[in-house]
Order: C-alpha cells, then sequence, then structure tokens
C-alpha cells in the first residue's frame, strides 16, 4: 500500500508549483489567520494548476462550518482538516457533502486516544500531532510509541515534527491503521516556503521503502 504524503503549510505559489511536482497524495492550505502559513490571500489561479491528482486540503481551527463552505467552495478544496475543537457533528456533514474529512488530535499520551471515540464513522482519516498550546506547527514529536494504545477503526495520519531523517523510525510503525504522514515545519526554509529538495529525499525515501507493503 502507498502511504499517504501530505505536505502542509504550503503559501506562496512558486514553491506550491514546485512541490507539487513531487506528488504528494494531499496537499494542506491553512485557513487560520494566527497561523505563520495563513494561506490567504492566494490566488484562486494558483490552486487550480495543482494537478487533479492532488487532493487539496484546507485547514481550519475552531472556525464556523458557514466559513469553511464558503473557503472550500471558493478554493474548490477536495478536503477539510479540523485542527481544534470542532464537535463530530461538523465533520459528518462536511464528509456528507462529499469532503475528505480529517481530523486532528493533539497526542501526549495513551489517554489523549480516547476522545477519538465519538468521532468514529465522521471522518475519513485522524491527524495525530504533537499536543501542544497552539494548534499545530510545533515541529516537535511526540512519542510515538503510544500510537500502539490506538485501538479505533478509522485510519489515521502521523504528524509532528517529522524530519528528513525519520523514514527509518517511521518504518517501525506497525500499526494496522497507519495509512501515512504529515510534513510541514522540518521542511521550511521559513513559515510556509517548504524545502523542495528535502521533500524530494524524503518521499524517495518513503516510498522505496518497505512502509505499508
Amino acid at each position: 500500500m502507498k502511504p499517504i504524503v501530505k505536505v502542509c503549510g504550503m503559501k506562496f505559489p512558486e514553491n506550491i508549483a514546485s512541490v507539487a511536482k513531487l506528488h504528494p497524495q494531499f496537499m494542506g492550505f491553512i485557513f487560520y489567520p494566527k497561523s505563520p502559513r495563513y494561506a490567504e490571500p492566494l490566488a484562486i489561479e494558483t490552486l487550480n494548476a495543482i494537478p487533479t491528482s492532488i487532493k487539496k486540503i484546507g485547514v481550519f481551527v475552531n472556525e464556523s462550518l458557514e466559513n469553511i463552505l464558503t473557503i472550500a467552495y471558493k478554493y474548490k478544496l477536495d478536503g477539510i482538516q479540523l485542527h481544534g475543537r470542532e464537535l463530530s457533528e461538523m465533520c459528518l456533514k462536511l464528509k456528507s457533502v462529499g469532503y475528505i474529512v480529517i481530523k486532528a488530535f493533539p497526542i501526549a499520551e495513551a489517554y489523549n486516544f480516547k476522545v477519538t471515540k465519538e468521532y468514529e464513522g465522521s471522518c475519513n482519516y485522524f491527524l495525530f500531532d504533537t499536543k501542544t498550546d497552539a494548534f499545530g506547527g510545533s515541529g516537535v514529536k511526540f512519542d510515538w510509541q503510544v500510537l500502539e494504545e490506538y485501538i479505533g477503526d478509522t485510519p489515521f495520519i502521523l504528524s509532528g515534527g517529522i524530519a528528513e531523517d525519520d523514514v527509518l523510525d517511521i518504518q517501525k510503525i506497525k500499526h494496522p491503521k497507519f495509512v501515512g504522514v504529515d510534513l510541514n515545519s522540518k521542511f521550511e526554509v521559513k513559515p510556509g516556503l517548504k524545502n523542495v529538495e528535502s521533500l524530494r529525499n524524503f518521499i524517495h525515501q518513503l516510498l522505496t521503502s518497505t512502509l505499508l507493503k
């Protein structure tokens, strides 16, 4: 099984075009004004130029359903990642109208997985990120061994401080619901600007490894 690679926090048009040539399955755009990777204003043409094989994921934090749908329509997003305290009802509404729905959960210890239960069936994927005072983008890893305690049915994407030299450690994760990785701050020149060569090296290693085969 080919792992999902999600490159998140994209912001600059030329960089977006360069990363798109690496063919990640998902590309994330953050629509959270407090983030240094805040995507707006982005030219609609920039996102339209992304190949349809790459799913455009909008990342939102405690945003209203109306605003999420407005932005999703404007940029022709394929999916929605909810990175705040959104309820399962919102996830289900977005999923029911055809969006890929990713719900992020901050992880510090195995206990944190208990909150995922009420979201079963309302999301396509969970995203497990490092628990911080902010909403992601910390560049810090959590203890990946706690992933063994997740017993849900929803596939999950791993996030939080993943760097170019982490492929071997990622290979060691054998959880049956582990389907991919979310790449962001450790691949940046500055917030929102990705190091394309570093991403290329990581993706090449990942796809030529035995991960998820």
